[in-house]
């Protein structure tokens, strides 16, 4: 396993994480994901651990908090050999304090999940989305209270706009707070909206990238090609309206050329994809998620060799887009390309 530090941080993280929102099984849409109980996350993890996957990702609002409970109760007897990231901020109830980055808020968040974690501390916590509603400022001084308190060793966030992050770290300078140092992101060969300005924004500011849904929403599993139908056991037929929207064509061109390769190399369509993502400026760890020993040992494959700058060349140009204004400028025309050319 390859070893990366994290943004512009003294923690090194394995290139490839594990996500934990198969663990738990609550609710209509992390149910479909997965309902992977404690004695199978813990042969999980197990496998994991053996590869050099030290970093599980899980956030409050799965499963509402059951992949929390399982994760924690898995790792009991080897906290010291792992990394534990998780999220806050999205929604976990009706109340009006179940909710946002407000200082009552988090206090209570991260308490909660060191309790279902079982833990004394997290390495890496993130605000799973940006809350308009909260001051920047009340937000990253909370933040840095519990970095101080010892219960937080790394701070990120989630799903943020470039403005949002920019904000926030500006106000975290300004005001001598912990920085962000990672950025959970959405982002894949057929989803590469963070090149435009987020991928940037984290070489600019020495934030790394902490990607998740990698194979595009289940997309790029090897099962979905063009002129068939989706397979009957495809989550997406319970999902696809709850994750980034795909064109279908742009789907179908990608998975042509991952079909290529993937008979070029002798690896999987998902090792591919996988292994593209670790060549991309910023990325510090992707998450793979797995719903069974087989799943994890397909994604573990995606590591310890490499795709040649020409295969790099051929999937780049299978899942380009041109981005809106106003950074197509940046990637189309030669007077603003010698300005500021694109990270990528």
């Amino acid at each position: 396993m390859e070893y990366r530090r994290l943004g512009a941080s003294g923690l090194l993280v394995p290139a490839l994480s594990f996500g934990a929102g198969t663990f738990g099984g609550r609710g209509e849409l992390f149910g479909a994901w997965g309902d992977t109980d404690a004695e199978q996350a813990r042969r999980l993890i197990d496998i994991s651990l053996d590869a050099g996957v030290t970093m599980f990702d899980t956030a409050d609002v799965y499963s509402d908090g059951a992949s929390e409970e399982v994760l924690g109760a898995a790792i009991k007897g080897r906290r010291e050999r792992l990394l534990l990231s998780t999220k806050a901020g999205l929604p976990t109830g009706p109340g009006p304090s179940d909710a946002g980055s407000g200082r009552a808020r988090l206090i209570g968040a991260v308490e909660g999940s060191l309790r279902r974690l079982g833990v004394d501390h997290i390495d890496l916590f993130q605000l799973h989305a940006f809350d308009a509603h909260t001051p920047v400022e009340e937000t990253l001084a909370a933040l840095d209270d519990l970095v101080r308190a010892g219960k937080i060793r790394y701070l990120g966030a989630s799903n943020f706009a470039g403005w949002q992050l920019m904000k926030s770290l500006a106000a975290a300078d300004r005001n001598g707070l912990t920085r962000y140092v990672a950025h959970q992101v959405y982002y894949s060969l057929v989803g590469r909206d963070y090149e435009w300005e987020l991928m940037p924004l984290g070489r600019d500011q020495g934030v790394g990238a902490v990607v998740w849904s990698p194979l595009g929403w289940g997309r790029l599993t090897g099962k979905i090609r063009r002129g068939q139908p989706l397979p009957a056991g495809s989550r997406l037929h319970r999902t696809a309206e709850a994750g980034p929207p795909v064109d279908d064509e742009l789907l179908y061109d990608v998975v042509d050329v991952l079909d290529e390769i993937a008979a070029e190399t002798g690896r999987t369509v998902p090792q591919i994809a996988l292994n593209w993502l670790l060549t991309r400026p910023t990325v510090a760890t992707v998450i793979v998620g797995a719903r069974n020993e087989e799943q994890l040992r397909q994604n573990l494959g995606a590591v310890g060799w490499r795709l040649d700058p020409e295969q790099i060349a051929r999937l780049d140009k299978a899942g380009a887009v041109t981005p809106p204004y106003p950074y197509y400028p940046y990637y189309r025309l030669p007077d603003f390309t010698r300005l500021n050319p694109p990270v990528v």
